[in-house]
């Protein structure tokens, strides 16, 4: 029985049926592990942020032969795995700067939720900055190929993007501008916190992992990424009204 799992989880408030619907797992997989077996460990990673836990307190023979740096938060094997109530508390949790790089990112847009929560971090001095695929943009139109959802879907689905985000363009404290680069990774930002939605080719970005890292230790991964961002933004243009 891994009893530190299991008080992990009665101080959390949270039942097996709950870890396992957040991390699209079967509960019978949750259920082993409270026994006494050790999850994957991309399962060990997000389990302990779940519990907002370290993974060596819930696992301490495995992870004490880890070699993941500490940047690393959790692993999500697809975007769609990450738990609803991470994105917003993500998001919520940042203080000064909130960055989002995407193509269209429309399951950020159709979340009415997602949308108050960006406003009301720009109305209380947080810079929120989001960077769009221009529709019009070659590499926009060969993403969709890509993902095997055609060219036209994916301009499309950056139309739609902007016309759901039209509301917070009046809101001081929130930019949205257009980008014509190859989007390697989907780049989500709060202060020095990273979700990146890594790119396959051939897969939806959806399908794709998701790592959450947070550090600012010059030549660290998050650092990377930052830096990504900041390359994108300075080569992007103005979204307008029309667009």
């Amino acid at each position: 029985m891994n009893e530190n799992l299991r008080h992990a989880l009665i101080r959390a408030r949270l039942q097996p049926v709950d870890i396992a619907a957040r991390l699209a797992v079967d509960p019978k997989t949750v259920a082993r592990w409270i026994s006494g077996r050790s999850p994957h460990p991309r399962h060990r990673l997000a389990v302990a942020d779940l519990l907002g836990v370290e993974e060596r307190d819930l696992w301490p023979d495995a992870a004490r032969g880890r070699r993941v740096p500490d940047e690393i938060k959790a692993i999500y094997p697809h975007r769609w795995a990450v738990p609803a109530d991470v994105w917003r508390t993500f998001f919520e949790a940042a203080g000064k700067e909130i960055g989002i790089l995407v193509y269209s990112g429309l399951f950020l847009a159709e979340d009415a939720g997602l949308l108050r929560i960006l406003a009301q971090r720009a109305q209380a001095g947080v810079r929120v900055r989001i960077l769009l695929g221009d529709p019009d943009s070659p590499d926009v139109a060969a993403r969709g190929v890509e993902e095997g959802t055609g060219g036209d879907v994916m301009a499309a689905r950056v139309r739609n993007a902007l016309a759901l985000y039209r509301p917070l363009r009046d809101v001081e404290g929130i930019e949205i501008r257009l980008h014509r680069t190859v989007l390697y990774n989907s780049i989500y930002r709060a202060d020095d916190s990273l979700l990146v939605n890594l790119h396959a080719y051939g897969t939806r970005a959806s399908e794709a992992p998701v790592i959450y890292l947070a550090g600012t230790e010059s030549g660290s991964a998050a650092t990377t990424y930052l830096n990504s961002f900041e390359r994108v933004w300075t080569s992007a243009e103005t979204a307008t009204q029309t667009a």
